[in-house]
């Protein structure tokens, strides 16, 4: 059917009610998500809807047009997730910005799509409670992003992803059609989970408007914060496996390699020089004696100096901004591939030295971080800018830290995504039996394949 008539009929229907984009120039803005190396279409139309009502009457010209829908929230993809294709609709909820509800005695909130991360832990924290998941775009993400891709983020340790703090969720399918899915309750095991299957699902089966999520209380003592510096990344990730098999529940263990340690402390000038490895833990819990033993782990494992360990509020906040800056330090270096895998943690110290093997193998620069107590690995590859494309070097190295994790009983995206970039991996990691039932799943909820077109599934 014709583009023209879509995009007519989609000014006349919400144009009167919510903002439809159709000028070139903005319409190239909405190409591509902050994985830059992913080139993006040029969208017929882009619509931001105000309700649920507008997402399910874009959606349902949509499949009459037979257009594909590009679902997009900030844009803080780096897997590709919200690059649009030619001729398609990006349906962006960034306008969709209401807490619905927030309810302190069960511990929840109901908050739409367009809902940024910190706006609603800060909501909570009105209440002495917080939303746990903390991923580094937090003060720019939104939650229906967060859900779509299943977000980590720092606190992932102790409390989860983004899929253990999703109750129920408010999505359209492609057709149009609205659909509830979980409960307000803790426990509810009615019918097939499929709250749990759309959370990661990456805009493929529909399009998150609304989430109840659960919340926490917060740590009412200020946590302590335990910071070591190490000789090396291996050094660093045999303490992460002492801490993790012997010492406290940790809330934030988080490891930065010594290029991204230089790369910050030449922007910043933090102290950093001379550090090839750091260490960044966290203990919200009670028993005095936690970050101790925190530390004391660490100098069995190698720490080259005595641990720092703080309980002011204000210093634990500067020593966490070392960690949110190591990927605009990065980008200050080149063009970057955030890459994105996770091990076991028992496998971290093996999974590091394949790291950086493969980075001296194919004379590539490596910046390396890490939700290192979930095993969550961050290699960051960086080029000349002016490079179009990702280098056959980068894209070799990248492929050999994705064979890898799979080797170690890991995985390809615990984060991120799939998205476009890491497609072509993942029937590798689930297996053809897998992915047809996952091609099943898709046909049913978008029999016409318009939903997210080139992501996750090829």
């Amino acid at each position: 059917m014709s583009t023209s008539g879509f995009v007519s009929a989609l000014v006349a229907e919400l144009g009167p009610r919510c903002r439809v984009i159709t000028d070139g120039d903005l319409l190239a803005s909405y190409r591509q998500d902050m994985a830059t190396v992913v080139p993006g279409g040029l969208p017929a139309a882009v619509v931001l809807p105000r309700t649920v009502a507008d997402v399910s009457a874009a959606l349902s010209l949509a499949t009459r047009f037979e257009v594909p829908v590009v679902p997009r929230g900030a844009g803080t993809s780096l897997a590709g997730g919200a690059s649009a294709v030619d001729g398609c609709l990006v349906l962006s909820t960034e306008a969709l910005t209401a807490i619905r509800s927030l309810r302190p005695l069960d511990r929840l909130a109901v908050v739409e799509a367009g809902v940024v991360n910190a706006h609603l832990d800060r909501a909570a924290a009105e209440h002495g409670l917080m939303y746990a998941p903390d991923p580094s775009s937090y003060e720019i993400a939104t939650i229906g992003g967060n859900v779509a891709t299943n977000a980590g983020g720092l606190r992932c340790v102790k409390y989860g992803v983004t899929r253990q703090s999703v109750l129920g969720l408010e999505v359209v399918l492609a057709d149009g059609r609205v659909v509830r899915t979980g409960t307000a309750t803790t426990k509810n095991v009615a019918g097939y989970d499929l709250t749990g299957l759309l959370v990661g699902s990456e805009g493929t089966l529909g399009v998150i408007t609304a989430a109840t999520v659960r919340l926490h209380r917060r740590p009412v003592v200020p946590p302590t914060t335990v910071v070591a510096a190490f000789a090396s990344l291996e050094a660093a990730g045999e303490a992460v496996a002492r801490i993790m098999a012997s010492g406290p529940e940790v809330s934030l263990l988080e490891l930065l390699d010594g290029t991204t340690l230089r790369s910050i402390d030449e922007w910043k000038r933090m102290g950093l020089a001379g550090i090839d490895a750091m260490l960044v833990v966290q203990v919200d819990g009670r028993l005095p004696d936690d970050a101790a033993q925190v530390a004391a782990l660490c100098a069995e494992a190698g720490a080259v100096d005595e641990a720092a360990v703080s309980t002011d509020p204000a210093e634990a906040e500067e020593l966490l901004a070392i960690r949110r800056l190591a990927y605009p330090a990065a980008e200050r270096l080149g063009q970057c591939l955030v890459e994105d895998v996770g091990v076991p943690v028992s496998r971290l110290p093996e999974m590091i030295r394949r790291v950086e093997a493969a980075a001296a193998r194919h004379g590539v620069t490596v910046l390396t971080v890490a939700h290192a107590g979930d095993g969550n690995l961050h290699p960051t590859f960086v080029w000349d800018h002016g490079v179009a494309g990702i280098p056959p070097a980068v894209a070799a190295a990248a492929d050999e830290v994705f064979a890898a994790a799979l080797e170690l009983d890991g995985t390809i995206t615990g984060e991120h995504g799939v998205g476009v970039l890491k497609a072509a991996w993942l029937e590798r990691q689930v297996g053809p039996e897998a992915m047809a039932l996952q091609r099943a799943v898709k046909a049913v909820f978008d029999p016409l394949g318009i939903m997210n077109p080139g992501k996750v599934l090829v």
